[in-house]
């Protein structure tokens, strides 16, 4: 894509009423517009994030046998009204209709998957099952702040699984829990499974999967020995104890943001809509239940708190929107020949590039190649281009000269 031809450009001047890192950059870099509290516009180079994010979850969700399938964000109350949630959940959207009719928008999905995969299970034969989505979810939160990071329009990747005993529900539970971290590690994260109170879902303790952050809004205990992890606020233990599961380390507190969470939902859904199948003793038995969500815009949000500088956003570049920043600097024929010969050979090889070819200073355009934070800068320049070659500069590194002809081969080195 051409710069001059890309709506949402950058700015110079972020969200005045911001604090966090993502939401002035994302802003700034032209990712995201925000709307009104945590409400986003997200503009071409931010919506290429978060399809690649939403690739990257899709491709781990479908490895461990989901099912993708999309549901509607618009909700009848009597669903809600069935499992008690119309009154119980705080952060509900509820509007009504012309006619009188009452309607929710979708904060979660377990009101609407319960009925649509249970009229297809008749006995045990038909389980395991797990559907997902990605898709938009609403909530009121009162304290709509953190940029991507608490919003009450969000996209959200969230699957639920149906079993016939809390064995099977186990099993695939660890099952998901690699695929999370998969999905965390590819993208440069490291994140944490963290015991949690399971809120208004579920008695039960719930799993979130959070990542290490100052922006973060929960504060965790983690060993430093094993993978022990849980929330400060159900938590008696404090910092510098001994682990109480590996007994080796001692406990440390830091900020984290929540990516990811597992709820162990148990039977109570399948109970609330009546239906069951038959089990293997040929009686009627109700499934355990597990949801799992996962947020992709919160991790659009936590990458850039977690990869950025004073200078802008460095993307990794599985998520990157292109990742090459091709830039000419000057407008003679020679140099907008080469330019352009460049673009199209990167496009033709399958690379992923951004050509700012517009007719500006220099120090502009280097800046906003920072800012945006794509992997790799080519600069074809005079001082270069009589030598025959062009500056390269990965996002994190020093600039090197190399040959014209050599420049695929060492966008494919770096990264093989």
């Amino acid at each position: 894509m051409k710069y001059s031809e890309m709506f949402g450009k950058t700015t110079r001047n972020g969200p005045k009423d911001e604090v966090t890192a993502n939401a002035d950059l994302l802003t700034r870099a032209g990712f995201v517009e925000k709307l009104m509290a945590g409400v986003y516009t997200y503009l071409p180079l931010g919506l290429k994030v978060l399809n690649n994010i939403s690739d990257i979850v899709r491709e781990e969700m479908d490895a461990i046998g989901g099912n993708e399938l999309l549901m509607p964000m618009l909700h009848p109350k009597g669903n809600w009204v069935q499992t008690g949630a119309w009154e119980n959940v705080d952060v509900l959207f509820k509007l009504e209709s012309r006619t009188g009719r009452e309607y929710a928008l979708g904060q979660s999905e377990e009101e609407i998957v319960t009925p649509l995969v249970m009229s297809r299970v008749q006995t045990y034969r038909d389980l395991p099952l797990q559907v997902y989505q990605i898709g938009w979810k609403f909530r009121d939160e009162l304290r709509s702040k953190s940029g991507l990071m608490r919003g009450r329009e969000f996209l959200m990747k969230d699957m639920y699984s149906f079993h016939e005993d809390q064995a099977d529900f186990d099993r695939f539970y660890a099952i998901t829990k690699d695929a999370y971290l998969r999905i965390y590690d590819r993208l440069g994260l490291v994140a944490k499974v963290t015991e949690a109170s399971g809120g208004a879902f579920t008695e039960k303790i719930s799993y979130e999967f959070m990542v290490l952050t100052d922006a973060g809004e929960d504060d965790i205990l983690y060993c430093d020995q094993c993978e022990y992890c849980v929330n400060v606020e159900i938590s008696q233990l404090q910092p510098g104890t001994v682990c109480p599961k590996c007994g080796q380390g001692t406990l440390a507190q830091a900020r984290a943001s929540e990516v990811g969470n597992v709820f162990d939902l148990g039977q109570k859904y399948g109970r609330d809509f009546g239906m069951g199948f038959t089990d293997r003793s040929g009686g009627k038995q109700f499934p355990i239940m597990g949801c799992y969500g996962l947020g992709i815009s919160r991790l659009m949000g936590v990458v850039v708190e977690k990869f950025h500088d004073d200078r802008g956003i460095i993307w990794p570049e599985v998520i990157a929107p292109a990742k090459v920043h091709l830039i000419n600097l000057g407008n003679s024929d020679d140099i907008r020949e080469q330019a352009e010969s460049i673009y199209r050979s990167l496009r033709q090889q399958g690379v992923t590039v951004l050509w700012d070819e517009r007719e500006t200073s220099a120090g502009v355009k280097l800046k906003d190649a920072d800012l945006i934070g794509l992997p790799y800068r080519v600069v074809v320049s005079a001082r270069t281009l009589g030598e025959g070659k062009i500056e390269v500069k990965p996002r994190t590194d020093e600039e090197v000269l190399i040959p014209i002809e050599g420049l695929m081969s060492y966008l494919t080195g770096v990264t093989s």
